[in-house]
């Protein structure tokens, strides 16, 4: 079930469960609690609409992916007291599908976002995940799992990833190793767009580009270059086309003799 996990309705029986004994494993792939989410949902309650937490029976013990939220609103709503919690319990799944059920919630669902989600894909053991994880440390980079931009840390998460799917393992770590070598894995670099920018630029121009004449080029730029000039270009060229262009100004500059020619 692992990566893929369905629930077939077969598979759970409706229980209450006191709030004391369900337990969250944010260790593990679980989010942490959203406090203001909780309140909104508590001063907002209904129970005709209220969706059942669900949670996996395992080892003895209730374990929930989905509806942390819910749970700790009927607290709120019982004065901050444990209370008994009609759930769907779910039998016989492992941790690492309860991590693909929860990295693929839908509907009316706190959103998961990208960090989150991927960090569950990979504890479920998500083959596309994992070579998405290793192609970004192989560069020397990291992703952060609650989307904080830091030194060699990249927050963009879903936009690193479209790239990783795009343009293939080999060509997206090239793009991050040229943006690591040129900025020292400056927070500033490790933007969306330069990422889109650089990645791009390397699938068009893969095998007539210098990697180290590419590196040194953007050694002289600030690393917010990119996204200033293209977001100052507006709406002049589609995207990618436009964080194409800044990569492709910055590789040629005014040489003529290393300059290639603009395939857009």
């Amino acid at each position: 079930m692992n990566g893929t996990a369905k629930l077939e309705k077969s598979q759970y029986e409706e229980k209450d469960i006191n709030s004391s004994k369900l337990l969250i494993p944010r260790e593990l792939y679980q989010r942490g609690l959203n406090s203001r989410r909780a309140r909104e949902i508590a001063a907002h309650f209904d129970e005709c609409i209220a969706n059942e937490p669900k949670v996996s029976a395992r080892d003895g013990k209730y374990y929930v992916f989905d509806g942390q939220h819910t749970i700790e609103a009927r607290k709120m709503l019982n004065g901050g007291r444990d209370v008994d919690i009609r759930c769907k319990v779910y039998y016989d799944l492992t941790p690492e599908d309860e991590a693909a059920l929860f990295a693929q919630q839908t509907g009316i669902s706190a959103k998961v976002y990208p960090g989150t989600k991927l960090r569950a894909q990979v504890f479920a053991g998500d083959t596309e995940a994992i070579a998405f994880l290793d192609a970004t440390e192989r560069a020397g980079l990291t992703l952060s799992f609650n989307q904080s931009r830091g030194l060699n840390r990249i927050g963009c998460v879903a936009a690193a990833r479209a790239e990783f799917q795009s343009a293939g393992a080999e060509i997206y770590t090239e793009a991050l190793r040229v943006i690591a070598a040129a900025w020292d894995g400056h927070k500033d670099s490790l933007r969306a767009e330069t990422i889109l920018g650089v990645t791009e630029f390397i699938k068009l121009y893969h095998d007539e580009y210098d990697p180290k004449r590419l590196v040194s080029r953007c050694r002289r730029c600030d690393p917010m270059h990119i996204y200033r000039k293209a977001r100052a270009a507006g709406d002049s060229l589609p995207v990618p086309q436009r964080y194409i262009l800044e990569v492709w100004n910055i590789y040629n500059g005014t040489s003529r003799a290393n300059a290639l020619p603009l395939k857009f």
